[in-house]
């Protein structure tokens, strides 16, 4: 049983780490082009990252709100 309040932190750092991941891949895309090694580093950060939002999201789905 998790609280209320855990559950919508969880909620907050979910959208934090899709959106964030895939932003920070995307400015990943746009550097590729000037620095090789930069650009694929930010890219493959940002997909580990969004990654993450994602098994947040299943563990979300797995918690149950303490009534």
């Amino acid at each position: 049983m998790a609280t209320e309040r855990t559950i919508v932190w969880i909620e907050r750092l979910i959208w934090t780490c899709i959106y964030g991941g895939l932003f920070t891949a995307v400015i990943g895309l746009a550097t590729r082009a000037q620095d090789g090694t930069l650009g694929w580093s930010l890219i493959v950060v940002g997909a580990l990252i969004a990654v993450i939002g994602a098994v947040l999201v299943y563990v979300r789905s797995r918690l149950n709100a303490a009534r």
